[in-house]
């Protein structure tokens, strides 16, 4: 059975490939192979290490409450973390060094960004983690009880809509060197939220491929460090789908 693609750009479709054909030093021994339970426990890891950097950046800025005093903080996490996710993927055996690294910085991103938003919409940032959360324990039951199942329209659905949301949001970034802005889409009406919603399910969705490819990894017998990939996949999904929740929180909040 060929292995499955994903949008998420950390689990890319070669990803298991290799490893399935013995690229990685032929069979592996039983308590060498990647697991499901090994995966999550190494997503919880990484879930802690964001959580304690996010922490971090949340005290600074409280302390002050100008954004100023965490812009180094959210710098260093933001091209630290982008730097570190591509080793990760192109490095993939690094993945139980490099995977805490990558949460460790992304935590010093979301604890600033959380912080600004909840100075502005008090509360908002608690809302947004346990509709991320919420939101993550619902697909797991639903795809672990077979209510969702991942079929190759689904999956090629679910990756054309994340490649054009990519695509808009790096044409946004250039046309916005020039000037060109957004408002309607970036607003708190109801295109800006209609278009936030649609990011947040695409955003959702892609927890389950993420799902689906890292059992077939399981399947496949991946290497033990593998688990430490998988966790570091799913975290990307999570990370994305959090700036998501809060960016339509805020807009809905915006209208209050």
């Amino acid at each position: 059975m060929p292995l499955m693609k994903t949008s998420n750009p950390a689990l890319s479709d070669k990803t298991f490939r290799d490893v399935a054909r013995g690229s990685f030093g032929g069979a592996l021994d039983a308590t060498d192979r990647m697991t499901l339970s090994g995966t999550v426990n190494k997503t919880g890891i990484l879930l802690i290490c964001t959580l304690a950097t996010a922490a971090w950046t949340w005290h600074l800025f409280l302390q002050s409450r100008n954004p100023a005093d965490v812009a180094p903080q959210l710098l260093i996490g933001a091209f630290g973390g982008f730097i570190c996710a591509m080793v990760t993927v192109f490095m993939k055996e690094w993945s139980p060094v490099t995977a805490p690294i990558y949460a460790l910085l992304e935590g010093l991103v979301l604890g600033g960004v959380s912080a600004v938003f909840d100075l502005r919409y008090p509360g908002i940032a608690i809302q947004a983690v346990g509709l991320t959360f919420g939101t993550l324990f619902v697909l797991l039951m639903a795809y672990s009880s077979g209510v969702i199942k991942v079929t190759q329209k689904f999956r090629l659905g679910v990756i054309a809509a994340t490649g054009g949301i990519m695509l808009f949001y790096l044409a946004e970034m250039i046309l916005g060197f020039f000037g060109v802005h957004f408002l309607t889409v970036n607003g708190s009406g109801p295109i800006g939220i209609g278009f936030s919603l649609i990011v947040v399910c695409i955003a959702a969705l892609n927890l389950v491929l993420d799902f689906d490819f890292i059992e077939q990894g399981v399947n496949y017998g991946a290497p033990k460090y593998m688990e430490w990939y998988g966790a570091f996949g799913i975290m990307v999904t999570l990370i994305w789908l959090y700036l998501e929740m809060l960016r339509l929180l805020a807009k809905m909040r915006s209208r209050d």
